[in-house]
């Protein structure tokens, strides 16, 4: 019966774990977006400088 509540306990930190990890991975990927469309847009980024090089 011991063994059982132990295992028990295990299972609920490694599921806490899963949900810290998918919480970090996701802030993680927003940032990135933003940072990726903070680059793209805005004055003198790359899609505003892409139609003044074709010229």
């Amino acid at each position: 019966m011991l063994n059982i509540i132990e295992v028990k306990k295990e299972e609920k930190a490694n599921n806490g774990i899963t949900l810290i990890a998918l919480v970090i991975t996701i802030i993680v990927l927003l940032i990135l977006a933003g940072v990726a469309i903070a680059t793209l847009t805005g004055e003198n980024r790359s899609i505003n400088k892409s139609p003044k090089c074709k010229k």
